[in-house]
């Protein structure tokens, strides 16, 4: 299953025991997300060791996991999507996600329920992503 997946959830592999960093390693899974994303974590480097209470070596090998297991596409790479993805991002903050979605044809996974105030994209939380895979 190819889905575009959100930052937060990307956040969320810096812990070793999420969800996320376990779907990852589905074969079965192909997840893609906006390259900004990468940026953002860059970002909050900060927070994300304190919060997760990593050492730099363990961001570096979880930021190096992320480059594996997600395919970072830059804006240029999907933005013919962008002026739909503005009509129907519920967040003009999401409209990227849904621009890279609609260009992909595939849903998104993220926890924010305000996505799910459009039905052109499929929006998937982390628990329905598990049911849908037959993990849950």
């Amino acid at each position: 299953m190819r889905i575009v997946i959100d930052t937060p959830e990307i956040f969320s592999f810096f812990n070793e025991k999420s969800k996320a960093r376990e779907l990852s390693l589905l074969p079965n899974l192909e997840l893609h997300s906006p390259v900004f994303s990468l940026d953002e974590i860059k970002e909050h480097k900060s927070d994300i060791l304190e919060r997760f209470s990593l050492s730099n070596v363990q961001f570096a090998l979880i930021e190096k996991l992320l480059n594996v297991v997600i395919k970072f596409a830059k804006e240029n790479e999907y933005s013919e999507f962008i002026s739909e993805a503005k009509s129907i991002s519920p967040d003009p903050n999401d409209v990227d996600f849904f621009a890279f979605a609609l260009k992909l044809n595939c849903p998104i996974w993220s926890e924010d329920k305000e996505l799910k105030k459009q039905s052109k994209v499929k929006v998937y939380s982390t628990s329905e992503l598990l049911k849908e895979l037959g993990l849950k």
